[in-house]
């Protein structure tokens, strides 16, 4: 049902500009009748940084930035959702027009620039849902003009600590004007062991709510391995791989591929899923993964837990296939569960790692 509705609005939100449709989306969320459509099935429930989601499947940050619809997002089947980036302060972003759809790719491309409505809007819609059930992660990040980036990440840690079931550091937009080089070692390393440290200050009025790190899809492997050396020795909780990618395939055929910014969607699976699988060969357990980028249907989804993936996410895929598309992929992979006589996932983490990582 959700699938045929899905496809029946679409032509109505394409002929939006995209922000325009992204905000038509969220209102119909708001609107929808509060009927739970998740697949229940207890093969599909997953553990991964020291909580139980239901299933594997979350919707990545980016769709509801604000915190305005977590609760719909879940009742559409999701695992989990992720709400920002937020950044302490007000911004408005990068200027319009800042998003494009790459139709005859599946693609999007954004440039936002963590426009974002600030810590303090968003944190009182988070305590407005307190006691409701879901994990809600929180995706933080940094205000263009801070003086002192790091310090922007440790006060959204102290300010959602007590609405927040994880967080995710974004370090790895590209659309931030130096964003990014706050992967390099020991600038990550910084900023990691002052993230980690206020969170453990507010574990005993808190609980110990744990911190994800978000990487970019386009690192050389050598700076991967500085990533994750710093990840394990300062005990991250996940890293999640990946964010959107400044490369352009020569697969692309759209002619908005020429528009600067993130590129998501289908064209960022193979990128993003070879990253996975050499971060999954270089984790040794230490963590789980979380693998994000191009996943659409049940077949990526699977691709991405042979990958190493244990925790997954999507969006982009979303603007093409509709609400349905959560139920869809579970199903999905619920049918290849059978197929294949499994009770879990785990099984097939990572089988598939060093296929991937040959490229």
């Amino acid at each position: 049902m959700l699938s045929f509705l899905g496809n029946l609005s679409r032509p109505f939100f394409f002929a939006m500009d995209p922000e325009q449709a992204h905000g038509a989306s969220l209102k119909a969320l708001k609107l929808m009748p509060p009927v739970d459509l998740a697949v229940k099935d207890k093969r599909l429930a997953t553990s991964a940084m020291g909580l139980s989601f239901p299933n594997p499947l979350g919707l990545a940050p980016g769709f509801d930035k604000g915190g305005e619809v977590p609760d719909a997002i879940l009742r559409l089947g999701f695992g989990f959702v992720e709400c920002g980036t937020i950044t302490p302060l007000p911004q408005p972003g990068n200027p319009r027009s800042r998003v494009f759809r790459l139709t005859k790719d599946e693609a999007v491309i954004n440039r936002l620039g963590f426009n974002s409505e600030g810590a303090q809007v968003a944190h009182a819609r988070f305590a407005a849902r307190r006691g409701r059930p879901g994990i809600l992660g929180i995706n933080i990040g940094a205000n263009k003009e801070a003086p002192d980036r790091t310090a922007d990440y440790v006060q959204c840690i102290r300010i959602f600590a007590d609405v927040a079931t994880y967080f995710t550091v974004n370090v790895s937009s590209p659309n931030t004007p130096g964003l990014r080089d706050l992967q390099q070692a020991s600038v990550l390393d910084d900023l990691l062991a002052r993230v980690l440290a206020t969170r453990d200050e507010l574990v005993a009025t808190h609980g110990r709510k744990p911190v994800a790190l978000k990487i970019a899809p386009d690192l050389a492997l050598e700076d991967l391995d500085d990533i994750v050396q710093v990840a394990r020795n300062r005990g991250i909780d996940a890293l999640i791989i990946s964010n959107t990618t400044i490369t352009r395939p020569a697969t692309l055929q759209d002619p908005g591929a020429a528009e600067a910014g993130g590129l998501s969607g289908r064209p960022l699976f193979p990128l993003s899923t070879r990253m996975l699988a050499h971060a999954y060969q270089r984790i040794e357990g230490q963590f789980p993964l979380i693998g994000a980028g191009g996943i659409e249907s049940a077949s990526t989804a699977l691709a991405k837990i042979e990958a190493g993936a244990t925790l997954l996410q999507l969006y982009s895929a979303m603007v093409y296939r509709g609400p349905g598309l959560a139920n869809e992929i579970l199903r999905g992979l619920l049918a290849e569960m059978e197929k294949r006589n499994l009770t879990s996932l785990d099984s097939l983490r990572g089988t598939k790692a060093a296929e991937w990582a040959k490229g």
